[in-house]
């Protein structure tokens, strides 16, 4: 049976929770329905490197990423909603990149189609599963995780939860993040990517012309960082 994770579990280093999130399950419930997606791709971020939102100061909008462990950090990126949660020590937190769809007995066909509802094509049918939660703004949009709704809040075990359905990739791939601008520390390799399924992912680290121990490491799942 899935356990969902206590707050305890995200007080850790960012990357090392970065890492642990692969293969965990995120679940919000909507209408009754358990919508729930695997998380493959995560980003980790550190208040004290310019790539993270935390490193511009604190604010009252910013205030989750300087709760302890375990609250939601939510914000608008292009025009959609993305999710984070907050590590260890201040201003420390990870994004989730995307997920894919998860079935299992608490989420059935029916949560996977109300997701396809939720975030239909660009011709209003349904998205394809494997690219329902291919980025950070689709997986929000699938799973019906709004800004005003979650931002700064605590997991909810009957609302919204990231439970532990004992999957765990054997392979990660560590990389660079995306989207930071140039100069605010774009080289750190703070990405990782659950490689059975890096072909969901918002950028497949191996993709043509990407070279291993240059653009991507290829990483055992029981190699410390």
């Amino acid at each position: 049976m899935p356990t969902m994770l206590p707050d305890a579990f995200f007080n850790r280093d960012a990357q090392l929770l970065a890492r642990e999130l692969l293969g965990k399950v995120i679940r919000h419930k909507v209408n009754g329905l358990w919508l729930s997606a695997r998380i493959i791709e995560t980003e980790a971020y550190y208040c004290a490197e310019k790539g993270s939102h935390a490193s511009l100061g604190y604010t009252e909008k910013r205030k989750a990423l300087f709760l302890d462990g375990g609250h939601i950090y939510m914000y608008y990126a292009r025009g959609g909603d993305s999710l984070n949660f907050s590590a260890h020590g201040p201003g420390n937190a990870v994004l989730i990149k995307s997920a894919h769809p998860w079935l299992d007995e608490l989420s059935g066909p029916e949560s996977l189609a109300q997701m396809q509802l939720n975030n239909p094509d660009a011709k209003g049918q349904p998205r394809n599963e494997h690219k329902l939660c291919a980025g950070q703004t689709l997986l929000c949009k699938s799973l019906g995780l709004k800004v005003p709704q979650w931002d700064a809040k605590g997991f909810a075990p009957e609302r919204l939860r990231v439970d532990d359905v004992r999957e765990r990739p054997s392979k990660i791939l560590q990389t660079t993040r995306l989207g930071i601008p140039h100069g605010r520390d774009e080289h750190l390799m703070y990405r990782f990517v659950d490689a059975d399924y890096a072909a969901y992912c918002t950028r497949n680290p191996l993709r043509r012309g990407q070279v291993e121990g240059q653009d991507y490491l290829l990483l055992r799942n029981e190699e410390p960082l």
